[in-house]
């Protein structure tokens, strides 16, 4: 039976890569800029379909491949603009000695894994937990900030400080 739903889910899947997969490139480079990108991003999201277990059927595809290529696309913007971020902070003439490629690759993967673990978190969460690892601040100043009750603060940062550490335990696993 697994193996009849895997056939099923694997013509679904050439079926949607044939009649959608000029159409997605091109809204990718549309939104990119680049043909290299928007290929690999194109690519990235029939494989992210193939890993998907899905049972239910796809009535939209084009809405479907749209919400999979952008998240995709945000992530990919995401970690360029981290990258070019980092390597402006290395071009700072002010800096006395330069870290080595090999730290300055360790550093940049160091951040990329970072900010992925904390865009999962839901928006709110993540920024209680921002406010208060990066600003300092106290509950209280974050449920103001956020306009949220102290209660809520905490749960919040609880959710976070676990969802780092299970995102900590699953790298090393």
């Amino acid at each position: 039976m697994m193996q009849i739903d895997q056939s099923l889910n694997n013509a679904l899947i050439n079926s949607f890569y044939i009649n959608h997969n000029v159409w997605l490139h091109k809204w990718l480079l549309k939104k990119l800029g680049s043909s290299f990108d928007a290929a690999d991003l194109t690519q990235d999201t029939f494989i992210s379909l193939l890993t998907k277990n899905r049972h239910e059927p796809i009535h939209e595809p084009r809405a479907y491949l749209t919400r999979i290529a952008h998240d995709l696309m945000v992530n990919h913007l995401r970690r360029r603009d981290l990258e070019r971020a980092y390597n402006a902070t290395l071009c700072d003439p002010y800096l006395i000695e330069y870290p080595s490629p090999e730290i300055r690759a360790i550093a940049l993967e160091s951040l990329i894994a970072i900010d992925k673990m904390l865009s999962a978190l839901p928006p709110k969460v993540r920024s209680a937990y921002l406010l208060m690892q990066l600003d300092g601040l106290k509950h209280k100043e974050i449920a103001e900030q956020l306009n949220i009750s102290v209660k809520t603060v905490g749960v919040y940062i609880a959710k976070a400080v676990l969802h780092c550490l299970s995102y900590e335990l699953s790298i090393e696993a």
